[in-house]
Parts: structure tokens; C-alpha cells; sequence
């Protein structure tokens, strides 16, 4: 019998991933390549990026047997749709991608339930109530300057943030202080504490997106029961549930980003406070969104039964 088969894109800030499914769930083709967010990045280079994953995704497959794609891009612009449609058609897919957002494709990632909440705390941080696997209300996700709180941006600022007031104060004592100093400074340490808080400060200022990178020295200072630490933890853990209470009815709340996915304190921190929910954790986004070309045209129950195959990490 000839396989069908359905294409699933995630696109996002950081990199691109494409996944092709057949209709019984079994992963067939996946792809990778660099940040397909044409809001951030530029048309042009988001739509060759996705090509770029697509082909790859698609090596020894015969694109005629394509039946469904779904693209799920963050920062959607309004030629993206007839732009991807060109590059399916010039690697042999009749029909060019649904084009869909992030986050709704984020959500599907960690369950098959129409309805629910997402909770993502990556470099950004947002949540959202889906419905019908339809985005309905969304929470922060305002950017790093104004909003974002609890995000693995929000996080590495708080620490910047204590360690130079630790600093200012006269004392490089505590595991958080020594992680960031080494990650700012190295060996080439000042005369003065003040001297270093002035140099993290210049550093940090030509540099801010450098502060995201922070997150991971706090989830070590936490784990290694540093104050400083443990507290900024506290609070980026209060926010995100805050935001995410925001925004939830009812239906599972799904966890993703990175902050949220990967096993620690911020991740552990969030499960307390939501514990008595049906939470889950997202899997593969590109399966995800190869599981919502899938699913119309599957059974309900053959759909639920084969999600868990579409969004197995890869």
C-alpha cells in the first residue's frame, strides 16, 4: 500500500525544524536549519531557511505522496503564506503549507486536548487559553524590555542585576556572584568590587541578549542552595504562574521553552505551584504541527492514539 504522508514546520527565533510524518504517526523525513522568523529575521531569509529544512526533511521521499502541511512560524507576516506555497512547489509538493502561530503549535506539542492552556518560558515568556486548538487569549509574551517576566531572559537580568548590587555593596561572596563574574570577567578580575560591577555593567549594556545565558548560572546557584539564587527562582516561578493563571479555564496546562522543559529548579519551582493540575511538557513542535495536518484526516480517536508518536522528540 502507498504511504501518505504530511509535513509539520516549526519556525521560530532561533532555528527551524521540519518533520514528515506518515499517517499511522511514523516519522519519515526531519530537517533542521537556521531561524525562520521572517518578523525578526527578514522574509527572505525565513523562507530559506524553512526551504532549507524542508529539503532535507524531505530526502528520499516522493513529494507527490504529500497530502497536508501545516507551518507553524513566530512572527508571521502576510506574504509568508504565498512565499512557502512557491517553495513547496519547487521542491514538488502540490499544495503549499496552513500557516499557523507558534504558540498554538507550542501547545499541541504536549497534548492532544483541543482545549487547555500553554505556560512557555524560553528566552521570551507568554501563556495562552487554546480552544479548539484555536489560539484565544494570550498573556506577557511583551518582549524582554517591558514584559516577558519569568523568562530565561528575565532570569539572567535578575541576576546581573543582584550580583552588580552585590558588588556595589563590597562583597563577591556567593556562588551566583563567582558564576557570573567568571562568565563576565573570566580571571581579569577589578582593584575594587565596584570596578567589576562597572565592567558587568558595560559589558551587559553592549550586549544585552548575552543576559538570557545567565538563566543556566542560576539554575546552578539554586540547585547548589544559593540565596540569591533560590530567590530570583522564586520569583521568576511566581510570575510565570501568575501569567499563566491569567489566562487558564480549564484543560491541561502545557509547559515549554526551554526553562520550562528542561529538568530544574525554575521547572521543579512551577510544578509545586501548579500541583493539582494536569500538567504536561511539550515534545516536538515540528511533530506537533504534522500532527494537525494529520488530523483531519484521522478518526478522533485514531488522532489522539497517535499524537504521542507525531510529537516524540527527534
Amino acid at each position: 500500500m502507498t504511504k501518505s504522508f504530511v509535513i509539520g514546520v516549526d519556525a521560530g527565533a532561533t532555528s527551524t525544524r521540519v518533520a514528515v510524518h506518515a499517517l499511522d504517526g511514523s516519522r519519515a523525513g526531519y530537517g533542521r536549519a537556521g531561524a525562520g522568523n521572517p518578523s525578526a529575521h527578514g522574509l527572505g531569509k525565513a523562507v530559506a531557511a524553512i526551504g532549507e529544512a524542508l529539503a532535507e526533511a524531505l530526502d528520499g521521499i516522493d513529494p507527490s505522496r504529500v497530502v497536508a502541511s501545516l507551518a507553524g512560524v513566530a512572527g508571521q507576516v502576510e506574504e509568508l503564506t504565498g512565499e512557502l506555497a512557491k517553495v513547496w512547489a519547487d521542491h514538488g509538493v502540490a499544495a503549499g503549507p496552513r500557516v499557523a502561530g507558534d504558540v498554538v503549535i507550542a501547545y499541541v506539542a504536549g497534548t492532544p486536548e483541543p482545549s487547555g492552556s500553554l505556560l512557555l518560558s524560553g528566552t521570551g515568556a507568554v501563556a495562552a487559553r487554546v480552544t479548539d486548538h484555536e489560539l484565544e487569549v494570550i498573556a506577557d509574551g511583551l518582549g524582554w524590555l517591558l514584559g516577558d517576566a519569568g523568562s530565561g531572559f528575565w532570569i539572567g537580568r535578575a541576576a546581573a542585576k543582584a550580583v552588580v548590587a552585590a558588588l556595589d555593596r563590597g562583597t563577591r561572596e556567593g556562588a551566583l556572584v563567582e558564576l557570573v563574574l567568571n562568565d563576565f570577567l573570566g580571571d581579569r578580575r577589578g582593584a575594587t568590587t565596584r570596578a567589576d560591577a562597572d565592567r558587568v555593567v558595560r559589558l551587559a549594556q553592549a550586549d544585552h541578549m548575552r543576559l538570557a545565558s545567565l538563566a543556566a548560572l542560576v539554575s546552578r546557584a539554586a540547585a547548589a542552595g544559593d540565596p540569591m539564587a533560590v530567590e530570583i527562582v522564586r520569583e521568576a516561578a511566581g510570575h510565570l504562574v501568575a501569567t499563566v493563571g491569567r489566562v487558564h479555564v480549564s484543560g491541561p496546562t502545557v509547559l515549554a521553552g526551554s526553562v520550562l522543559t528542561s529538568d530544574g529548579p525554575v521547572r521543579q519551582a512551577v510544578g509545586a505551584l501548579l500541583a493539582g493540575r494536569e500538567v504536561t511538557t511539550a515534545g516536538d513542535a515540528a511533530g506537533a504541527a504534522a500532527w494537525l495536518a494529520a488530523r483531519d484526516l484521522l478518526s478522533p480517536e485514531r488522532a489522539r492514539e497517535l499524537h504521542p508518536l507525531f510529537t516524540a522528540a527527534s
